[in-house]
């Protein structure tokens, strides 16, 4: 029985030719055998691919041990960083697209982003760094980028989780047990960046001049940021030249209650500053 490979396992295969590194060579393998077609005439090549795929994991292995990892790197950017962590073909690409500016490529094979991939997603004027972080894979640590990758992950303030089954769940939370870091699970929700929002443990507070509206856009702060927080950001001066503030929103009883250097501040609130 002939093989009858599809365009797709071609189109791996021809990356695999022309791979620079053994890492993209195991990811077009990997892909390779996905798109394989299964039957008992494809079952030789099935093993052939196998067998590469586990001599390059081997080499891979041994190339790690030396420090010879390859590292890539992001920019922390905007109020806050979060990562999309999940397994191959889980919706990363399309869940970064839904929430960003950005233009992942999104396939119906797996291992489609070999790089981190980020955008940026502006809730009510907050800029917020969203990175996707290639598919998490067995001894992903040991993979060419998975130290550089987990680095990246470990300097986030969220993680959103992606699988399609509890066993892919499982393989997340084994591979990311060293990291400390508070994890959210998409599951298709319409209100997400709320969800993303209220996970974050930040608040957006306005700024306004007397007699003026509110600027925009809001400036980001800590949950349980003070009047004196909002100054340092706002103007080096604003501390030490402080008389008063005055406060509209959440945190106060009344409009335009007047309030001190230690007063704690709610999410949107509006904060009129007044100096000597």
């Amino acid at each position: 029985m002939p093989v009858n490979p599809t365009i797709h396992y071609q189109k791996a295969e021809q990356e695999y030719l022309a791979a620079d590194t053994q890492n993209e060579q195991l990811v077009a393998l990997q892909k390779m055998l996905s798109l394989c077609p299964k039957h008992k005439g494809s079952e030789k090549l099935q093993k052939q691919i196998k067998t590469k795929i586990a001599k390059l994991k081997d080499s891979i292995k041994r190339s790690a041990k030396k420090g010879s990892y390859q590292k890539v790197s992001i920019k922390k950017e905007g109020a806050a960083l979060i990562c999309i962590v999940g397994t191959t073909n889980s919706g990363k690409s399309t869940l970064l697209n839904k929430l960003t500016n950005a233009n992942a490529k999104v396939a119906d094979y797996p291992f489609t982003t070999k790089e981190p991939v980020q955008g940026i997603l502006d809730y009510a004027g907050i800029k917020l760094q969203i990175v996707e972080i290639p598919a998490i894979v067995e001894n992903f640590q040991e993979a060419e980028l998975g130290p550089s990758l987990l680095a990246i992950i470990k300097q986030s303030d969220l993680i959103i989780l992606t699988f399609n089954a509890p066993e892919e769940k499982k393989l997340l939370d084994k591979e990311l047990a060293n990291i400390n870091i508070k994890r959210i699970i998409y599951n298709n929700e319409e209100d997400f960046k709320e969800k993303i929002w209220s996970s974050l443990g930040i608040i957006k507070v306005y700024t306004k001049q007397p007699g003026k509206p509110r600027d925009y856009p809001p400036v980001a702060l800590k949950k349980g940021s003070t009047v004196q927080k909002l100054a340092e950001i706002v103007h080096k001066d604003f501390v030490k030249n402080f008389k008063y503030a005055r406060v509209t929103g959440k945190s106060v009883k009344f409009k335009n209650m007047r309030c001190g250097l230690d007063h704690t501040l709610s999410d949107e609130d509006i904060v009129e500053f007044h100096t000597k």
